[in-house]
């Protein structure tokens, strides 16, 4: 379902996939500061968002995707596009080809990383301004090689680097000619779930969400290329 929030008028708007989740949060956080109108889709509602798209858990693919389209475009103005769309969303989990949960983390890895991409980049090419909107889409440094102790994380997170340079690909992507189209590789996010993943540790090398947030904040008012 999607619910309405009144906010400042903005000239500027973005969907956030992923709103409700630590970065998620932080961008959206960011964004309204910034006087961006925000469309956010999650499992719940963030409250700083104009709209919020609350997805129904348990759906495929194909369910959830028809969900965000009819909700989003409900969503929007009869004339409106997002000038930037940005899948933030994911999660992690461990384990090699022994590991008695490894089908059950491929099928929940793939949900939460590659099919939102697909969705993501859905919306972009129905959505996105044709004035240089920005796609960005979360990707992982580690999944450009092998994973061996995360196979379903790196599998699903290297799917997603083949949906990034595929979306960047334009026009044959089906995202307009003018769009930018972005992936982010970190290393380690500093989240407080990823802290509670590996306590002890020396965190001072993870990427802050504010690094994140203000780059994708540079690119959707194309003041970073």
């Amino acid at each position: 379902m999607a619910t309405s929030t009144s906010t400042a008028a903005s000239t500027r708007a973005a969907l956030v996939f992923g709103g409700c989740g630590a970065l998620g949060r932080a961008v959206i956080a960011a964004f309204t500061a910034a006087n961006w109108k925000i469309t956010s889709v999650d499992f719940r509602p963030n409250d700083q968002a104009a709209h919020n798209v609350v997805l129904s858990p348990g759906l495929d693919l194909e369910a959830t995707g028809r969900l965000v389209e009819s909700e989003v475009t409900a969503a929007l103005g009869p004339a409106e596009k997002f000038d930037a769309v940005l899948n933030v969303a994911g999660g992690w989990a461990g384990g090699n080809f022994h590991a008695d949960d490894l089908y059950k983390n491929t099928t929940l890895m793939l949900s939460q990383s590659l099919n939102t991409s697909v969705i993501a980049a859905r919306l972009a090419a129905l959505h996105l301004s044709g004035s240089g909107g920005l796609l960005a889409v979360v990707g992982a440094a580690a999944a450009a090689g092998p994973t061996p102790s995360m196979v379903a994380y790196g599998a699903a997170k290297a799917a997603v680097h083949h949906i990034i340079r595929t979306a960047a690909d334009v026009p044959a992507s089906g995202l307009p000619t003018s769009a930018t189209v972005v992936g982010l590789l970190p290393v380690t996010l500093d989240t407080p779930a990823n802290r509670s993943f590996n306590p002890g540790v020396d965190y001072s090398s993870w990427t802050p969400l504010d690094a994140i947030t203000q780059k994708l904040l540079a690119w959707a008012e194309k003041k970073e290329s």
